[in-house]
């Protein structure tokens, strides 16, 4: 797994639908140790109230179940 397979995946799966709200979201790096993906969230996403539960119940959601090497999707 790389950034670019993440970034495709986030180009087919994720960004449709946040960027139909006005929003986006940008991974920031992955920490391979940890598992962690750190991701920004972008435009309307960065300042709505549901983006945690965007952020976990859908960006994490989807690409846990993709990729298993990610244990969790922070945003910073």
């Amino acid at each position: 797994m790389d950034l670019d397979q993440i970034e495709k995946t986030l180009d087919e799966r994720i960004r449709p639908r946040l960027q139909m709200d006005g929003g986006n979201v940008a991974v920031v790096r992955f920490d391979e140790a940890k598992g962690h993906l750190y991701v920004q969230l972008q435009g309307a996403c960065g300042g709505c109230p549901m983006s945690a539960m965007t952020l976990k119940m859908g960006i994490e959601a989807v690409l846990k179940e993709v990729y298993p090497e990610i244990n969790e999707v922070i945003s910073v």
